[in-house]
């Protein structure tokens, strides 16, 4: 019999949401869970956009063909790709490198999202970039947008397997699938999915210290004397 954790992780994404990635990454670094930031080239479309969810993985690269149909890759045949998403997870796609097209679209999102899917972090474009602000709790993270379609330049290769993103620490950050997302304004990590509770725990003990950290600061408390009670800045 299987357990619907389905609770549980909605709770634990809505934590996330509520905390900051520079906390969390603190957190991390601590805890010697080091090199788990991805390129901060990989941006959101809008500003205010937050992902947080296991990730549900996908692989693709360079393969040039004649027909779409060539070189058909019977475990990603007809889309399965989007069939196989589970319910709150982020799609988190390795483009391997290609920096021309856009590896993912408004038609795609919609897809994702009506099965459940929380949003999308892309090592490389996507397209479709106004329509894509324009849905609703839909965050998209990317290095760049395109108007090019990627159809006949590059494809998916296999997906629910271990792939590598872009990082910034180190030259690649490896996620698992279920692997923790967590992206915002400043960039997006990969938190370990044996690791995600007490990551979160402790960011948001950090966040009640900040919070206090701000007040004392507003009302005009000496910086180096809040620093010396929290060690905090």
């Amino acid at each position: 019999m299987t357990t619907d954790d389905s609770g549980p992780r909605q709770a634990l994404s809505r934590r996330l949401r509520a905390l900051y990635t520079a906390s969390v990454y603190d957190v991390m670094w601590d805890m010697g869970i080091a090199g788990q930031c991805l390129d901060v080239g990989i941006k959101p479309l809008a500003r205010d956009m937050v992902v947080a969810g296991p990730a549900y993985t996908i692989i693709g690269g360079v393969e040039p063909r004649s027909t779409k149909r060539e070189y058909e890759r019977p475990n990603v045949r007809d889309f399965a790709m989007l069939e196989a998403i589970p319910g709150g997870h982020v799609v988190v796609l390795q483009t391997n490198g290609e920096s021309r097209t856009g590896h993912w679209g408004e038609l795609l999102s919609t897809a994702a999202q009506s099965k459940g899917a929380l949003g999308v972090v892309i090592d490389g474009g996507t397209r479709d970039a106004p329509l894509l602000r324009a849905m609703t709790d839909w965050p998209v993270f990317c290095r760049y947008t395109s108007p090019v379609e990627s159809d006949g330049t590059w494809r998916v290769y296999d997906f629910g397997i271990p792939i590598s993103m872009s990082g910034t620490l180190s030259a690649r950050v490896r996620v698992d699938p279920g692997d923790w997302i967590f992206g915002d304004e400043d960039g997006v990590l990969v938190i370990p999915a044996g690791h995600v509770e007490d990551v979160v725990a402790e960011a948001e003990k950090i966040k009640t210290t900040e919070d206090k950290v701000r007040a004392e600061l507003r009302a005009g408390a000496s910086f180096k004397e809040v620093y010396e009670r929290y060690e905090r800045f």
